[in-house]
C-alpha cells in the first residue's frame, strides 16, 4: 500500500527516474569528504546516532556492505538463493559482522580509503553488469539498479548516522534521494514539503514527519521490476 498520507497526487507526482553509477559515485564522493572533514581529535568510539555501533564500526560496515554488493554481482552466474561465500567474523558481541575491517593503526584516514576503495569497486561493477543480471539479497533478487540503489541507501542514512555522531552536516542531494526512494521504497511518496531526504530517513527509521508514525519496523524492496 502506497504511504500516501502526505504524499502528492500521483499523476502530478512525476517518476524521479532511475538510479545510476553515477549517483552512487557522487555520493561516495561527498560521504568521504564530509568524514574527512571531521576534527583532528573527533572520538570515532561515540555512537553513530541511534546505532548501537560506535563510528568506526558504522564507517566499516558501509565498507562492507558495498563490497559485499559488488561481489554478489560478480560471480559469471551469481547466487540467487545466498550470499557469495566469503568467511565474516563479528570482532565483538553487538559488532557488524564483517568481512572489511580498517586497520586502526591506519587513524581515520585509513578507514575513510577503505570506505573509498569498497564503493570504487561497486561503482564499476555497477557500471559494466548486464542489466539482466540478477543476484540474491533477502529482501528481493535485485538487479544492478537494485543494489546501486541498495548501496545507495546504506552511504546515506550511515553517512547520517556516522554525521550525528561525529557533530558533521550531511545533506544529501535530494534528486538522488528522491531516486532511491522510488527504487527502494515504493509503498513511500516524498513528502511535498519536507523533500525526499527527510523522506527518506523517515522511511529507515531514523526521523519523523508529520502525520506519519515513527517508523520502527521497515525493509526496502529490492527486485528487479518485471518487464511490462
Amino acid at each position: 500500500m502506497i504511504d500516501n498520507a502526505h504524499g502528492p497526487d500521483p499523476a502530478a507526482d512525476p517518476a524521479p527516474g532511475p538510479v545510476t553509477p553515477d549517483d552512487l559515485a557522487l555520493t561516495l564522493r561527498l560521504a568521504a569528504a564530509t568524514l574527512r572533514g571531521a576534527p583532528a581529535d573527533a572520538d570515532w568510539s561515540r555512537p553513530a546516532g541511534t546505532l548501537a555501533w560506535d563510528c568506526w564500526a558504522t564507517v566499516e560496515h558501509l565498507a562492507d556492505d558495498l563490497l559485499a554488493y559488488a561481489a554478489q554481482l560478480g560471480p559469471q552466474n551469481p547466487p540467487r538463493d545466498r550470499y557469495v561465500p566469503f568467511r565474516s567474523v563479528r570482532l565483538s558481541p553487538g559488532a557488524p559482522n564483517s568481512f572489511v575491517y580498517a586497520q586502526r593503526e591506519s587513524g581515520p584516514d585509513g578507514l575513510v580509503e577503505v570506505l573509498e576503495a569498497s564503493g570504487a569497486l561497486m561503482v564499476a561493477i555497477a557500471r559494466t553488469a548486464s542489466p539482466d543480471t540478477r543476484a540474491y539479497h533477502p529482501w528481493g533478487l535485485a538487479d544492478p539498479a537494485g543494489f546501486t540503489a541498495m548501496s545507495l541507501v546504506e552511504t546515506l542514512v550511515h553517512l547520517h548516522d556516522v554525521a550525528q555522531g561525529l557533530g558533521l552536516p550531511w545533506e544529501p542531494p535530494a534528486e538522488v534521494c528522491h531516486r532511491t526512494l522510488g527504487r527502494l521504497f515504493p509503498d513511500v511518496r516524498p513528502d511535498p514539503a519536507a523533500g525526499p531526504w527527510p523522506t527518506l530517513l523517515w522511511a529507515t527509521g531514523r526521523g519523523e514527519l508529520p502525520g506519519r508514525p515513527r517508523r520502527t519496523d521497515w525493509r526496502w524492496y529490492a527486485e528487479a521490476p518485471t518487464a511490462g
